[in-house]
């Protein structure tokens, strides 16, 4: 019982930590202390898993990743609301309800730019979570649900059943620092808030969803057995009571209030915490609500004024280029400062040079622009009437403006990328990819450790990783000496991988993890693939004509040849250690799905290409066979419908035995 009651009381305590740091935003508890107590809740929980409570923090996130979301029907349909674009409509609705009553009382709230769900609980305790939809059918999103940590798990002296409306969003500064690193790992960048809110939401693995900091503002109740309420204001301060982040909704009685409201959160939403498109006014006498009811699509007690896009006109003082950590050559128009959408802008994103050809935008030219999203400043058009004489057609330049290197289009065209093997733009990136798991796989060479060197001029290339001393490292710990030989240890270790990985860790475009594979396997080492012609490089399967010239024209640039030169001298192994034992396999691809038991997918892919075949991801007619193991879902129907064999995980190690 004392296991228990300590369990108990860890639970709360840590329950409370987490209402007080993400709702009320008033953290009480140091994070050591958090982190101290969550972890001997864990073991705890591990100790005595049949003690563990549902709503447990460790809890949150949860294991095996859904195959694909179940469908909702929603018990009270999650409405729409009608839209209004101008403070006149505003007006003619609410007269239209003071017709009827007179003395009428309106809240006016921040319309969140999110996911509208709602959240159901069951003598208090949280049962589901689910999308909108189409306002009658959603989605089950329970568990991604649950990794957002203002939503409570247990409600105290909650009614027997009670399903609240609320809009799932991205912080701004969560955001940016995700588009930060999809960067940074270069993948592509998420468009404004509400798309990454709305794409985590619906991951199938719930871990991703936890990674991603998402939150919620509560703003309805749909259902409470046993509880009734006179005003809208009575409900939301209930939910207030229940430890639910809710939104605020301040109250008004005259027009020119409401009007002013609005006026007001537009001018000052850079201060809120996420995004929003505009203001939702809503009746706030619950029984007038009832009685004016709604139309097929819409209530008729609440309108939704949606914020104008602000256009303005500014000058292009200069246009200046800015190079990624993925290598883009990205153009930006230097304005002269405006005020727009609440901020002074003083830049604006060109995109790329089919943007600036198409609308002919050049320095000295004056220019609409305005937030694309309500997020990023762009230009619309140009005024030609303005153009001064001197004014010359803008084109990026060919050479990278940070290292010099050549630039190149992107296979789609979109794009100018700097191929420079060593640009100082693009170090981060391509040492933290250098350094990755599937590359040179130095455990401990994290991304901030990464950062950290770079930024005491220990690093300027990939190659003087090997050159680090145990004195320049210990400078980035304070009792640094044990871990900074553990990842001198690590680098070294890292010298012996198979070339495999060297050739997928140089960073050269188009050349995954696979590709380094076939190379390795085709060419034996890094010495003859940096020798192969165009020719011989086309000839390898899978190896295109784009990917050919790739790795001809990274191999040529002065910057690859010295970092390799660096490699060679610090024993970097520039040899294949991959023997395929025979070629049973040649010409084969195989699929891997479901959960395996007797082996990894990582193993099993090894001795695929160990016998000269190949793995992949998808099914398709080219599949030779389709390996499952237990949920093997969707890629085991489309198997059989191909008529594709099927192997369980016993067959197929007969097959490599």
């Amino acid at each position: 019982m004392e296991i228990q009651k300590r369990m108990d009381e860890l639970v709360a305590i840590l329950n409370e930590a987490n209402y007080q740091y993400y709702v009320l935003d008033d953290p009480k508890m140091l994070d050591f202390e958090y982190d101290h107590m969550l972890r001997e809740l864990e073991e705890l929980e591990k100790a005595h898993p049949q003690l563990a409570r549902e709503d447990s923090p460790t809890k949150r996130v949860g294991g095996t990743p859904l195959s694909k979301f179940e469908k909702v029907e929603h018990p009270v349909p999650l409405m729409s609301l009608q839209d209004v674009f101008s403070l006149e409509e505003l007006d003619d609705f609410i007269e239209k309800i003071r017709e009827s009553y007179p003395d009428a009382v309106f809240s006016v709230e921040p319309k969140i730019d999110g996911l509208s769900v709602a959240l159901e609980y069951v003598d208090g305790k949280f049962v589901r979570g689910a999308t909108r939809g189409d306002g009658n059918v959603g989605e089950d999103v329970t568990e991604n649900i649950k990794t957002i940590y203002s939503v409570p798990m247990r409600l105290s002296g909650a009614p027997s059943r009670l399903i609240v409306r609320g809009e799932v969003f991205m912080p701004k500064k969560v955001f940016e620092a995700l588009n930060a690193q999809q960067e940074l790992e270069g993948k592509p960048l998420f468009a404004n808030p509400r798309n990454a809110a709305a794409g985590s939401l619906r991951q199938l693995d719930s871990k991703i969803a936890a990674k991603r900091g998402l939150d919620i503002l509560i703003f309805n109740i749909q259902l409470a057995d046993g509880v009734a309420f006179q005003t809208h204001k009575e409900s939301l301060d209930y939910l207030r009571s229940l430890h639910f982040k809710v939104v605020p909704s301040p109250l008004f009685a005259r027009i020119e209030d409401i009007n002013q409201e609005i006026l007001s959160i537009n001018e000052n939403r850079e201060q809120l915490t996420c995004d929003i498109d505009g203001a939702v006014v809503k009746l706030n006498d619950l029984t007038a609500r009832e009685e004016l009811g709604a139309t097929a699509k819409f209530p008729r007690w609440a309108a939704a004024y949606k914020y104008p896009p602000e256009i303005k006109s500014t000058v292009v003082e200069d246009i200046v280029v800015q190079v990624g950590r993925t290598g883009v050559l990205t153009p930006k128009a230097v304005v002269r400062p405006v005020r727009l959408a609440g901020t002074t802008v003083t830049n604006a994103t060109l995109h790329n040079q089919d943007f600036i050809s198409q609308r002919d935008i050049r320095i000295g030219d004056t220019v609409q622009i305005r937030k694309a999203g309500e997020i990023i400043p762009e230009v619309l058009e140009v005024d030609i009437t303005k153009r001064p004489a001197c004014a010359e057609p803008y084109y990026l330049p060919a050479a990278c403006p940070v290292c010099g290197a050549p630039t190149q289009r992107d296979e789609d065209g979109a794009f100018l990328r700097c191929t420079g093997a060593a640009c100082p733009a693009q170090l981060s990136r391509n040492i933290t990819h250098f350094v990755s798991r599937d590359a040179m796989d130095i455990e401990g060479l994290g991304a901030s450790i990464v950062d950290a060197l770079i930024e005491k001029g220990y690093l300027h290339t990939p190659a003087d990783i090997y050159c680090l001393t145990l004195e320049e490292l210990k400078s980035l710990w304070q009792s640094g000496e044990t871990a900074a030989k553990k990842l001198l240890l690590a680098i070294e270790e890292s010298k012996s991988r198979d070339v495999s990985r060297l050739i997928y860790a140089l960073g050269i475009r188009q050349v995954g993890a696979k590709t380094g594979k076939v190379l390795a396997s085709t060419f034996g080492s890094l010495d003859r693939l940096m020798n192969a012609t165009l020719e011989e490089l086309t000839e390898v399967p899978d190896i295109g004509s784009v990917t050919a010239l790739s790795i001809r024209e990274w191999f040529s640039q002065p910057q690859a040849v010295e970092m390799i030169e660096k490699l060679r001298i610090s024993g970097v192994n520039f040899e294949s250690t991959r023997v395929v034992s025979d070629a049973r396999f040649a010409g084969m691809t195989f699929v891997l799905t479901g959960a395996l038991t007797m082996f990894t997918r990582e193993e099993a892919t090894e001795k695929i290409e160990l016998f000269g075949g190949k793995a992949s991801g998808s099914v398709s007619k080219k599949t030779t066979y389709v390996v499952v193991g237990e949920n093997a879902g969707s890629k085991e129907r489309k198997a059989r419908e191909l008529s594709i064999p099927i192997l369980t995980e016993s067959e197929f190690l007969n097959m490599i035995s």
